[in-house]
């Protein structure tokens, strides 16, 4: 069975205000914008995912939630999951190797620098600092999820918002 695993970094974001925890840190218009796009490509490639997964920070919740809707995902749906804020590689790539086995096509809402760190180590391809917004999908033929490893997969493809033509 072929997996699937579309990994994203956060739509762009708000400053932090005086006082505000980051974890609290909204999208701005254009991330609002994006993650919206985003979707609407999902959707347009037909797209589907077994789960979305995000980070409890407000921008990647509501990163996923847009994408969501733009699918016709349940947004109630989303797995918020704590491990995902801050994470180091090791810790992203342990959430991936703990998803259940029936889930083929899955996106992971999460952070740099650890989400583009992700994307390169089991992929071995050079994507750089991913750009907000921008999602890499990888592909993995005749592993379990609990295999994936270091260069164990193939990148597909990397796309962002300025990418797309709509």
């Amino acid at each position: 069975m072929i997996k699937n695993l579309y990994l994203l970094r956060h739509a762009r974001a708000e400053e932090k205000a005086s006082g505000q925890q980051d974890i609290e840190r909204m999208l701005n218009s254009k991330g609002l914008q994006n993650a919206t796009r985003m979707g609407m490509n999902f959707n347009k490639k037909k797209i589907h995912f077994d789960l979305i997964i995000t980070s409890p920070a407000e921008r990647a919740k509501t990163t996923a939630s847009l994408i969501a809707e733009q699918i016709k995902y349940d947004t109630g749906r989303i797995h918020e999951n704590a491990e995902v804020y801050e994470a180091s590689i090791r810790t992203l790539l342990r959430a991936v190797n703990q998803l259940k086995e029936e889930w083929n096509t899955i996106l992971l809402v999460g952070h740099n620098p650890s989400i583009s760190y992700l994307s390169e180590y089991v992929s071995n391809s050079e994507i750089g600092d991913m750009t907000t917004c921008g999602v890499s999908h990888i592909q993995f033929k005749k592993l379990e999820w609990k295999e994936i490893t270091e260069g164990s997969g193939q990148l597909i493809s990397y796309e962002y918002p300025d990418l797309l033509n709509f």
